[in-house]
């Protein structure tokens, strides 16, 4: 019974006492010190909102340090910092919501986060913890956005902004989707505000060229070059004229000037000051309305290639400045007002989009690039838009001219007429930077009548919040700051005179712009970061985080980084050499149309009904979240099977780039998984060293290569599937047949996985006098880790017939003799005539009969 007894597995005494001594002896601090080579693991930066995490949020967090305890143990100096996105619009609508102060609040949600995060056994280091919303921080916030001023990157202009009637603020383009906020999704509105902006599009050449260099998914990549967006081409003048008789010039720019002579419409974006103004009288209000559904849609959803046409025509008519033609002027939302002039010319023998709307719209359709390889009707005509090279055709003087030079051509004849010149076009805008919000940095900058803008001396930051009882917003569009006179009222720090603080405070990126360069040296006072320090841990050679971010915070972080770089403040201009993306945990929704919410799964009635109202519920698969009510929190279920199983789990449950279902009862499996593997360990441990069998020796080495390999892949389900096949080939191994070496090395191999398991195996029963994590990653032999023998599935005409067992290694002539000889084989080819046999050595075999 003692025996039993001991080899019982009970994370819910192992955890806490491991999770206890790593605090204590700060195991898990980076050290720059260390010779070692560095590995600086980045995680996403939480906002502190809401209830706290769900497993969905822990999906990322196991995944990153996983990957920093394996790189460890291969002999790494480790980074693996955690801290808190603290300001903005996510910690103040919690606090909102709550009835409490942003500050208690915030410092309330990291307290729980931070619980949570013990919990999962992470090895961050906590020394380095902080928050964007220290003082001691966001001093240095405000430090950076003055050098930017200073370099002309931070301006204040009038412009049309989003404009949040619920949070009440205005909010930038990313923030905004389908026409809602992000963050509370109510519909928003077009509003004109002076607005504080970056000019991040000053370094959008080095945005976009130095994606290249980033080992990054290419699916980011291509979104940030898309969100960039850089076209070369023409800008090429028409002349609108309106019913009224009113005569207006409009540059139209385009990547095709060859094409000029094929353009039998113009297409204004909605937004465009000419769409109404040019617009017949009869036409305004349907232009108006147009334009104001248009601006509910997203701009990367406007521009998507499979997205319906739609449009109005004006009723103006545009002059072709080649051949004086007269083209019908429309609105289409699938022309962008910040990208080239806010205005095309269509040509939809030669633009698919252009095609889909003509024909849509019974729109002529004329043929200026001919091309043999273009796709034709019965009569001849285009059958589909041709993008591609060929022959000027229809296009006066330019006749057989090849395209590729008529793109020059035509731009140097209408530039001799002052009509055309060649330029290149972004669709990447400045940033919107300012933020009508009492939770966020306050922006160092003092108005003045005499002087202007002047900004707050270094000697005099941070600038504090003021301490209040009420920061809700107004609604008149000014921050609750600007109703504090104490706050606001101050003198010039250049003239003495009377001067009012800037009321409008950074967004809630601006602090995670930079907080991977301030984990270096998070207590440095004598500058935003420690050059020597972060010399020796940056840039971040891996960051694992959403997609969601892709042009938001990584786009932000790069330009920060490159500005600082500029500065001469790092050497380097990217932060991040490797990204890896986690997919999201998904679960059942379920949504009741009459009452219009959301039902947790345990409240849904039998049959998928609604328990009020009885009607049958909407069920969808959806991302984990506590506004869908299907979010699970990780507490009960690390109460109930450990951190260990939970992590094991997270891991398991599909491949981590994909998106997977969450399935509770999932746990159970690793739980029993890892109780196996405990006892196995303590039962083989009890005897006196022995060498390892033929059979175990395999199993181990073939458990370290596929582990390793896997990691290197980002392939940790298929890993953990590896580790659940090593015990089951194993575990009725006599203790005779299992070595010291082997049972060290199995638990090496875990540790990344689990670590609280993991650690306690290597004390007891293995002995191990320091931390697991102070142990080598075990090596592998590759001829030992080879199979002795394999199964190949073989194939009758392509269908699955049976499986045959060879020797590893074996050649085409074994692989078919046994294929042949194989009963179930016999069975279907027998009487018919064998074709040939297809052997694909070591994958399968493939009889071919007729």
């Amino acid at each position: 019974m003692g025996t039993e007894k001991r080899y019982e597995y009970r994370p819910q005494e192992i955890e806490p006492r491991w999770r206890a001594r790593w605090e204590e002896t700060g195991a898990h601090r980076a050290r720059e010190e260390d010779p070692r080579p560095k590995f600086y693991c980045l995680d996403m930066f939480p906002y502190p909102s809401g209830s706290g995490l769900h497993v969905g949020h822990w999906r990322g967090y196991v995944l990153s340090d996983t990957l920093a305890r394996y790189k460890r143990l291969q002999g790494f100096k480790v980074l693996h910092p955690m801290g808190w996105d603290a300001f903005g619009l996510p910690a103040e609508n919690d606090a909102i919501k709550k009835g409490l102060h942003p500050k208690a609040n915030t410092a309330k949600n990291i307290a729980n986060m931070k619980r949570q995060l013990h919990e999962i056994g992470a090895m961050y280091d906590w020394s380095r913890e902080f928050a964007t919303t220290d003082p001691d921080y966001y001093r240095w916030t405000q430090s950076i956005f003055l050098r930017m001023w200073r370099r002309g990157l931070a301006y204040r202009a009038s412009m049309p902004i989003n404009w949040c009637p619920t949070c009440r603020c205005g909010l930038a383009n990313e923030e905004v989707v389908a026409g809602r906020c992000e963050r509370c999704n109510s519909e928003t509105e077009r509003r004109d505000r002076t607005q504080w902006l970056m000019r991040i599009t000053r370094y959008a050449d080095r945005l976009l060229g130095d994606l290249d260099k980033l080992d990054w998914p290419e699916r980011v990549k291509t979104m940030q070059r898309n969100w960039i967006g850089r076209s070369e081409g023409a800008e090429i003048t028409f002349t609108v004229k309106d019913p009224d008789g009113g005569e207006h010039a409009l540059p139209v720019f385009t990547t095709r000037p060859d094409t000029l002579f094929g353009a039998t419409y113009v297409v204004l974006a909605p937004e465009h000051p000419l769409a109404e103004r040019s617009a017949a009288r009869a036409r305004r209000g349907a232009v108006a309305d147009y334009a104001e559904e248009a601006r509910k849609a997203k701009e990367i959803e406007r521009t998507a290639a499979d997205r319906p046409k739609t449009g109005v025509a004006t009723g103006a008519f545009a002059v072709n400045p080649v051949n004086g033609e007269r083209v019908p002027v429309w609105v289409a939302d699938y022309v962008l007002v910040h990208y080239g002039t806010g205005a095309i010319m269509a040509v939809p023998a030669h633009d698919e989009r252009d095609y889909a709307f003509a024909k849509k719209n019974g729109l002529r359709i004329v043929e200026v690039i001919r091309s043999d390889e273009a796709k034709r009707n019965g009569d001849g005509t285009l059958a589909e838009a041709w993008t591609g090279e060929g022959t000027m055709v229809r296009s006066g003087r330019f006749d057989g001219t090849p395209s590729a030079a008529g793109k020059r051509k035509v731009v140097e004849s209408l530039a001799k007429k002052g009509l055309g010149k060649a330029t290149v076009s972004w669709k990447l805008r400045d940033w919107i930077f300012s933020r009508q919000r009492y939770w966020g940095e306050p922006i160092p900058i003092v108005h003045c009548a005499k002087d202007g803008e002047v900004p707050v001396p270094e000697s005099e930051l941070p600038v504090l919040l003021p301490e209040v009882e009420r920061y809700q917003v107004t609604g008149t569009g000014d921050s609750p700051l600007a109703g504090i006179p104490s706050w606001v009222d101050v003198k010039c720090p250049k003239c003495g005179g009377p001067a009012k603080r800037e009321t409008d405070t950074m967004p809630q990126w601006a602090g995670s712009c930079w907080y991977f360069l301030r984990y270096a040296s998070p207590r440095f006072a004598q500058g935003p970061f420690d050059p020597k320090a972060v010399s020796a841990w940056l840039p971040v050679d891996q960051y694992v985080g959403g997609i969601e971010h892709a042009v938001l915070h990584l786009l932000y972080a790069r330009f920060f980084t490159k500005v600082l770089a500029d500065e001469g403040l790092l050497p380097f201009d990217e932060p991040f050499a490797r990204l890896f993306n986690q997919g999201m945990i998904c679960k059942k929704s379920f949504w009741c149309d009459t009452d219009r919410i959301y039902l947790p799964e345990k409240e849904v009635a039998d049959g998928q009904q609604c328990p009020t109202c009885r009607k049958p519920l909407h069920v969808e698969l959806e991302k984990m979240g506590k506004s869908k009510k299907n979010d699970v929190a990780p507490d009960e279920l690390v109460a109930e099977h450990g951190a260990d199983a939970v992590r094991l789990y997270e891991l398991f449950v599909g491949p981590p780039e994909l998106d997977s279902e969450w399935t509770t009862n999932g746990i159970n499996g690793c739980s029993g998984f890892l109780a196996r593997f405990f006892a196995w360990v303590h039962r083989c441990a009890e005897t006196a060293d022995s060498p390892d069998s033929d059979r175990v020796a395999r199993a181990r080495h073939a458990l370290v290569k596929g582990i390793t390999e896997k990691l290197e892949a980002f392939k940790f389900n298929t890993a953990v599937s590896d580790f659940m096949k090593f015990l089951n080939e194993v575990q009725d191994a006599g203790p005779t047949e299992v070595s010291r070496e082997t049972l060290r090395a199995a638990v090496v191999a875990l540790a990344p996985f689990c670590p609280h398991v993991a650690e306690e195996l290597w004390h007891d029963p293995l002995s191990g006098s320091s931390s697991v994590f102070e142990a080598s990653w075990p090596r592998f032999d590759e001829s030992l880790a080879r199979a002795k023998e394999m199964q190949i599935p073989v194939q009758v005409n392509g269908k699955l017939r049976a499986t045959v067992t060879v020797p590893d290694g074996a050649d085409s002539a074994t692989l078919e003799k046994r294929a042949l000889a194989e009963p179930k084989v016999a069975a279907q080819i027998s009487g018919k005539s064998v074709k040939r046999v297809v052997v694909v050595p070591g994958r399968l075999v493939n009889v071919v009969v007729g």
